[in-house]
């Protein structure tokens, strides 16, 4: 079909999920064997290709459960009760948990400390803001949509943090609302501007294409958020999880393709949906 395919090099994983599989690696490579604390990556080709080496993938209920094994904790991090339990339980703790994760764990911990009322901007249920919100006891509150604090009563201060992935155009925007109801926010931009700017940078991306294919993981939130942001601005626009996904009638005669994905995307998946788009 003559089609050019460019993917865009600044897709992929980010440093956070490149130093946890690496660390994985390495101890896979050495011993063979690895507990790993919910999925490595939100991406589940990269997990099956991690799994054939020998990584473990466990629960919370698996990990209480678990004596005398190495774990690895992922980018996401975890809360306190998670580190309790290693001591109680003899297990050594491989701790990938993002820098970036980590400083804001430290952050929300010092204020929760000094008995500020926190909210904490993220997806409910997500692994990095459950272990955010451990950092206070569960005290914190928590939400993803707006509309969540019609009702909430909200204090008359609270210290703003967010969850490191979300869109920084959306936290200053809740900054704003919450000030607009009367409360006094001590606020705290604490987003990976490798990750929350990354919107920015593949919606210049798409315009440069007929077509844009999008890879991730159908499990990862960042991925969702990213997808849509290179299809408001290229209806044109696929997300597939894997090669096998393409379909040739996506794609015209000469059609300029852009190839660009999640930060739980590996590199080796996109080179995968190049070569296949490139064969059709």
């Amino acid at each position: 079909m003559n089609l050019k395919v460019e993917i865009d090099e600044n897709s992929g994983f980010c440093f956070g999920v490149v130093y946890a599989i690496e660390m994985a690696e390495n101890i896979l490579d050495e011993c063979g064997k690895l507990y790993c604390l919910g999925d490595i990556v939100h991406n589940d080709e990269e997990v099956a290709r991690l799994t054939a080496k020998g990584l473990k993938i466990i629960n919370h209920e698996d990990y209480k459960n678990l004596r005398n094994e190495r774990v690895l904790i992922r980018a996401h991090g975890e809360p306190p009760e998670t580190y309790r339990l290693a001591l109680e339980n003899d297990l050594e703790l491989v701790d990938a948990s993002c820098p970036v994760v980590l400083k804001l764990q430290n952050r929300i911990r010092e204020a929760n400390n000094d008995e500020e009322k926190i909210l904490i901007y993220g997806k409910h249920g997500h692994a990095e803001v459950i272990g955010l919100e451990g950092q206070t006891n569960g005290d914190a509150i928590v939400i993803e949509k707006f509309e969540e604090l019609d009702n909430i009563e909200l204090p008359k201060k609270i210290q703003l943090y967010s969850q490191t992935t979300k869109s920084a155009k959306n936290l200053y925007a809740l900054r704003d609302l919450l000030v607009s109801k009367g409360v006094e926010v001590d606020f705290n931009d604490t987003l990976c501007r490798q990750v929350s700017n990354r919107d920015i940078h593949l919606k210049n991306f798409s315009l440069q294409f007929d077509k844009i294919v999008f890879v991730s993981g159908k499990k990862s939130s960042n991925g969702k958020v990213l997808f849509d942001a290179c299809k408001e601005v290229n209806p044109n626009a696929y997300f597939v999880s894997s090669k096998n996904e393409i379909q040739k009638e996506w794609f015209n005669e000469n059609d300029s393709v852009g190839i660009c994905g999640a930060t739980s995307t590996p590199q080796w998946q996109m080179d995968e949906v190049k070569e296949a788009i490139l064969t059709l």
